[in-house]
């Protein structure tokens, strides 16, 4: 691990990341939610007040997962949907999409959403809630899931922008992290 560092700010909640670099040669400032609980309450309440207008969340496994429980709580709705990167039994009845290669798995994927998630999805007005939006390959991913269940695209919300991502002008995002 580097001991580099790059300091976010939310809100008065600083968080050190450390710059990792990856085999494509390009150093990231690493955001890991996983198992920090007071950041992921801390940007799930930033993020909510956001998305009020929002019927259902929406996110890919797996380090959005707890920010989307999170915000969905926020938000008062009991279910969240979750967009798989693995065929498990209880997708088997559901819908799937191909996403070219995002900056962090340098290969093809594709995500799947159960058939409960898209009942949950269809006709409702969906935030699209992650922890990171880069070269937006997953983000397309999820965008084609939700209109493949018959959503309707709302929201796209994030806890950083990395890179040019930053200039979009069609998402939400908390913070930003450069590209190194």
């Amino acid at each position: 691990m580097s001991d580099k560092v790059y300091v976010v700010d939310f809100e008065g909640f600083k968080a050190e990341l450390p710059i990792l670099p990856l085999p494509s040669g390009i150093n990231i400032a690493f955001f890991n939610l996983h198992g920090d609980n007071e950041l992921t309450e801390h940007c799930a309440k930033l993020l909510a007040k956001h998305l009020t207008d929002c019927e259902v969340v929406l996110t890919a496994e797996s380090k959005g997962l707890q920010l989307a429980h999170c915000v969905s709580r926020e938000l008062g709705q009991r279910y969240y949907a979750v967009a798989r990167k693995t065929k498990k039994l209880y997708v088997q009845d559901g819908i799937e999409v191909a996403i070219d290669a995002s900056i962090t798995t340098g290969k093809e994927q594709r995500l799947y959403l159960s058939k409960h998630d898209v009942e949950l999805l269809k006709g409702k007005k969906v935030a699209i809630v992650d922890d990171v939006v880069s070269t937006g390959a997953s983000l397309l991913g999820l965008e084609a899931l939700v209109e493949k269940a018959g959503g309707i695209l709302h929201k796209k919300a994030f806890v950083l922008a990395e890179g040019d991502a930053a200039k979009r002008e069609d998402i939400i995002y908390l913070g930003t992290i450069p590209l190194l």
